[in-house]
């Protein structure tokens, strides 16, 4: 009797115990806070994206004019030059040599004319010969300067400023003025040019966006722009777009444009890469942060705060993004609340407790119309 009684009494406190622990894992009943916030329209700026390639102001191929060995080479690669500096030596013992008979063929026909003239003013021979050999003393002349140029052309010097690209031609090479390859290129990159392209829809959009009834006004009208370089930093000079291509490349269907920004550092290289990013003020959008935002199959939700802070989940069309914001073009109306974090742990009719989210202080703003942010629409034009 007594071990019957002590089994018994171990089974409640084992029960009892479970009980307890059962009590203790449950959840706590009742809505859960969730921070939510008031949908206003404000301003924002949409950065749109562009690769391009960069070039100099000036890439002049440097070739050879004549026919010779290199003799001398007084440049390396990537070092700059000044407009008129020593860049190559070219062998020309051969047009020398042809220069001294073509010398000699000019002094004999010299001699020939000063022999017939005192001839023709005793009017001992006729004025036909003398005119004859005065044309062939211009004839020795003029193959003589050529040569004499011929000379020249195997020194070579730089045409611009700017600094030495590769040199595929070592000392000794023998070069031609039909060689395929350049002896080098000299690249200015004072002055860099960015060339990216639109497809036509981007075209449109920025014929709308920016007035002006020439495309010179449209340029003028368009804001500076800046380029992220390929370790994804942006670069410390604002550039503007200089020119846009008349014509839309009917094989491609895009239409070319040159930003240009200066180099007074020399950070940029002709024949790099790098990404235009193109600013877009809108006005009177509406931003909802980007946690707010899932996807379902490929759709875009939200939860919104109905009626008994209970939510319901819409689909929602945005527009590129604002610093950490989704521009939502369609799928909410101005007044509407929504939950902007915690959307995975919430179905529709769930009942929250709706909870203000602090505003965060923007950031300084670089420019009165750009803001410093990472802005992008990923070459898709905003929607107005």
């Amino acid at each position: 009797m007594k071990n019957f009684s002590i089994v018994s009494i171990f089974a409640l406190l084992i029960v009892a115990s479970c009980g307890k622990k059962e009590e203790q894992q449950m959840p706590p009943q009742g809505p859960v806070p969730f921070p939510v916030q008031t949908i206003t329209k404000q301003d924002a700026v949409v950065y749109q994206e562009y690769t391009a390639n960069l070039e100099g102001q000036q890439n002049v191929e440097i070739r050879a004019k004549v026919n010779g060995f290199i003799q001398k080479i007084y440049v390396d690669e990537g070092q700059v030059v000044r407009k008129g500096q020593l860049l190559f030596k070219l062998e020309t013992q051969t047009l020398n040599q042809d220069a001294s008979a073509a010398k000699a063929a000019v002094q004999a026909a010299q001699v020939e004319v000063d022999r017939l003239k005192p001839l023709v003013d005793r009017k001992i021979i006729s004025n036909v010969q003398l005119e004859t050999a005065k044309a062939r003393l211009a004839q020795a002349k003029s193959n003589y300067g050529s040569i004499a140029a011929n000379i020249g052309y195997g020194t070579i010097v730089s045409p611009v400023n700017g600094v030495i690209g590769s040199l595929p031609f070592r000392e000794g090479s023998l070069v031609s003025a039909t060689s395929e390859m350049p002896l080098t290129t000299v690249s200015d990159t004072k002055i860099v040019r960015a060339y990216f392209s639109m497809n036509e829809k981007q075209l449109l959009f920025f014929n709308k966006t920016f007035k002006g009834a020439t495309t010179a006004e449209k340029l003028k009208a368009s804001p500076e722009v800046s380029l992220l370089l390929v370790d994804g930093s942006e670069y410390d000079q604002k550039g503007r777009i200089a020119t846009m291509n008349g014509l839309v490349n009917p094989q491609t269907g895009t239409t070319q444009f040159r930003a240009e920004f200066k180099n007074p550092e020399g950070i940029l290289r002709s024949g790099s890469s790098g990404i235009i990013r193109l600013p877009i003020e809108q006005k009177d959008v509406m931003l909802v942060p980007q946690n707010a935002i899932f996807e379902v199959q490929g759709k875009k939700m939200i939860y919104v705060v109905g009626e008994g802070n209970k939510v319901k989940s819409k689909i929602v069309e945005v527009n590129g993004t604002s610093e950490l914001n989704y521009i939502v073009t369609s799928g909410l109306s101005e007044g509407d609340v929504v939950v902007i974090e915690g959307a995975s742990k919430l179905k529709d009719d769930t009942e929250i407790v709706p909870q203000p989210a602090k505003a965060e202080t923007p950031a300084p703003a670089e420019t009165p119309a750009v803001a410093k942010d990472t802005a992008k629409t990923n070459n898709t034009p905003a929607k107005k």
